[in-house]
């Protein structure tokens, strides 16, 4: 059996490096450079990859050679590359995404209450239903830094879905004695879980790099972690997945790593570099910098005490002074510790 990676880029190409240790794998990528250097030199992103790895830029390809897909794609990108791969993908394919963003539609800045936010804001599962005929669908989500993967260091991570089948599929496709894959049936937390952390990761970033500290970077991640599961509960979302591998335990990786695009970002404000600046350094987008724009709807909307996010988007989208911020943040009135269980 051959399965199939849509996207090659850093945990595009360790999922490749996984599932090559059990299954040969076809690599889809839009830049032919990229599929050139697989198929002829067998590297990706200074990586050696495994001679059972293919790589192509032929989207019916992908579709017609391979039943299950993982689809790891930006979020920005994610619908526009869905659209063109449906017309080769149908009922019997399996696809399980490794996108851990949301999809937001151009009703979103007008949105105000929580049911139009929901119907502007999408999981990359939804967008996958919305886009294909494809159902049996699921999401990977847990502690996946792409560059301990890639370096053979021990890792897990969890797979969500409805389908028995597609959690088992996964299995097979990724597990290894250095690779433990769980599964849950709470499919929108996880997912939301996995985009939410990024926000939080940013923050702690910010806050490890204005010099404040392990006390206080412990402080974001569990008050961050709070704020990450009311936002889920205002849009009906279980709370479950967010005491488990794919939220807490994903939290705490990416929130202190410096291989973590999330965290670094953050550092980089704490730099003075601005946003634009940011996204000129880093190869890869940092997906909690659009997730924000989507917690902070919902933190308004729902009148969510949220002082982390709001801090946060204060000085990513409104040019706050970031020291004096944090400094408000850390005298934040709030005294109730645990208030969302």
């Amino acid at each position: 059996m051959k399965i199939g990676v849509l996207g090659a880029g850093s945990f595009g190409t360790a999922i490749t490096q996984l599932i090559a240790q059990n299954c040969d794998v076809l690599v889809y990528a839009r830049n032919p450079e990229t599929v050139r250097l697989i198929n002829e030199e067998h590297t990706l992103k200074g990586i050696d990859l495994s001679d059972n790895i293919k790589g192509t830029t032929n989207l019916q390809e992908l579709g017609e050679e391979c039943r299950l897909i993982f689809p790891v794609i930006p979020s920005e990108f994610f619908r526009r590359v869905i659209k063109k791969i449906s017309p080769y993908v149908g009922p019997g394919h399996i696809m399980i995404h490794g996108t851990k963003g949301l999809d937001v539609t151009t009703d979103f800045d007008t949105s105000e209450t929580i049911l139009d936010i929901k119907r502007s804001v999408f999981t990359m599962t939804e967008v996958i239903r919305q886009e294909t005929s494809i159902l049996r669908t699921g999401a990977l989500a847990g502690p996946n830094l792409a560059k301990e993967i890639l370096a053979g260091q021990p890792a897990a991570t969890v797979i969500a879905s409805e389908f028995n089948e597609v959690i088992e599929a996964g299995i097979k496709a990724l597990a290894s004695k250095k690779f433990r894959v769980y599964g849950s049936e709470h499919t929108k937390g996880i997912e939301l879980a996995g985009a939410l952390k990024n926000v939080i990761a940013i923050a702690s970033g910010l806050i490890n790099g204005l010099g404040f500290g392990s006390n206080m970077q412990a402080l974001s991640i569990t008050r961050g972690l709070r704020e990450m599961i009311l936002v889920a509960k205002a849009v009906g979302a279980e709370v479950r997945p967010f005491l488990g591998t794919a939220g807490i335990g994903d939290l705490i990786a990416t929130a202190t790593s410096t291989m973590s695009r999330n965290y670094t970002f953050g550092r980089y404000l704490a730099e003075g570099k601005s946003v634009d600046e940011i996204k000129e350094i880093m190869e890869e987008v940092a997906e909690g910098y659009r997730t924000l724009k989507f917690a902070y709807k919902i933190v308004n909307a729902a009148d969510i005490n949220a002082p982390m996010m709001k801090t946060l988007y204060s000085v990513i989208y409104e040019d706050r002074p970031i020291r004096k911020a944090m400094i408000d943040l850390i005298q934040d009135p709030m005294k109730v510790d645990v208030d969302f269980i």
